[in-house]
């Protein structure tokens, strides 16, 4: 979704707002909400919540208190209260919904973690936080320079400045835990601002900085995704799919978060399918699995000692050998039932609407082979001789 200004030039390439992050209509931004009770009103007698959600860059958010009772929308730019000095953000839910989103995430309206809002943002508050933001793509760099020289074994991701200018926080990433004491007397010499170190996980740095997947669209973490759950192997085991850690992972490095959208569907399919170390007995030997196929509700079986030759068959009758089996008397063998399996499945198209075949011009047709014959039969003109 684009807002109204991110419109096409003349050239036919994307305008853009240019409002680098801080889009007014709240459409441009990640994580961005749609409020589905704006056009409701409030039982007569209830109060409005007085708690809205604010957002500040790259999808972090937080909720405040509106104590002076505000009329805020969303998109609105908002001081809020930092500890210490103020911070703006913008803000990207209000009303009803907040109080969800708080019962949610857990937080209490009463709690010390709920702040309040200063006031709607002046035009010197949004000078001072633009100014602020356009350094640090500048700061980013330099602090990569000296981590470097230190020889720290860590990778500054973003950087992200308070409002009112007088804190920067380093989001970094590192494997082992990092001594940084000399790095943040380098950064406040050089910076001349409050530092503020944080670690974030891979898959945190990878919502911050955002991308496209491979399936082509921008990352979930990056634009709805909020949670994230624990990713294992066995889910792509579960899905039948290849255990390349090339193709499962994301650009984080770790597995990829859409592997457990589907899963318990997955899940819910597999329960009626047997279990792939069961063997069934039969009459000629014993069969191992080799194969399931979830969305057409087959397996496929391999005799010991014949392993190129695979019988197909359905969950059904898979169910019928084993009840055979347990029953002491096991059927005669595997090809009397991959047999009708294939009977069922055989289908004979015909021609019903009176189409031509597709191999028409294979073949040529009489009439071309009698021109051939005829220009054969046409006897040849004799040159004249020549008397000289």
């Amino acid at each position: 979704m684009a807002c109204g200004s991110c419109s096409t030039g003349k050239d036919g390439q994307p305008k853009g707002c240019k409002n680098n992050g801080s889009c007014g209509t709240d459409s441009c931004n990640k994580l961005s909400v749609f409020d589905w009770l704006s056009n409701m009103s409030l039982p007569n007698g209830q109060a409005v919540f007085n708690c809205v959600e604010v957002r500040f860059k790259n999808g972090r958010k937080h909720f405040y208190k509106n104590v002076d009772n505000l009329s805020l929308q969303i998109g609105d730019v908002v001081a809020t209260e930092a500890s210490p000095g103020h911070d703006v953000g913008q803000v990207s839910l209000t009303g009803e919904l907040v109080k969800v989103q708080m019962r949610k995430k857990r937080v209490k309206e009463d709690s010390d973690e709920v702040l309040k809002i200063y006031r709607k943002a002046s035009q010197k508050d949004i000078d001072v936080w633009t100014e602020a933001r356009n350094r640090e793509e500048q700061i980013k760099k330099r602090a990569r320079e000296i981590a470097i020289r230190l020889n720290l074994r860590m990778k500054i991701s973003d950087i992200e400045f308070q409002g009112d200018g007088s804190k920067a926080t380093f989001y970094y990433t590192a494997e082992d835990r990092v001594d940084f004491r000399q790095l943040i007397k380098e950064f406040a010499y050089e910076f001349k601002t409050r530092i503020e170190m944080k670690q974030i996980g891979f898959r945190q740095e990878a919502a911050r900085l955002g991308g496209i997947g491979s399936c082509g669209r921008e990352l979930c973490c990056s634009t709805w995704l909020t949670d994230f759950r624990s990713v294992t192997t066995s889910a792509a085991r579960y899905q039948q799919l290849s255990l390349n850690p090339q193709k499962l992972a994301g650009q984080c490095g770790k597995l990829k978060c859409c592997l457990n959208y589907e899963l318990d569907s997955y899940l819910d399919a597999l329960k009626e399918f047997p279990k792939q170390d069961t063997k069934l007995q039969t009459q000629k030997g014993t069969a191992v699995c080799q194969k399931i196929d979830i969305f057409k509700g087959s397996l496929w079986y391999a005799y010991e000692g014949e392993w190129m030759n695979w019988h197909e068959l359905k969950t059904d009758q898979v169910k019928k050998i084993l009840e055979a089996a347990k029953n002491k008397k096991p059927v005669a063998s595997l090809e009397e039932f991959s047999v009708e399996l294939e009977k069922e499945n055989k289908v004979d198209f015909g021609n019903v609407v009176g189409q031509d075949s597709l191999t028409r011009f294979d073949k040529p047709t009489k009439g071309q082979n009698k021109k051939r014959r005829n220009k054969r039969k046409k006897p040849r003109k004799k040159r004249p001789k020549n008397n000289a």
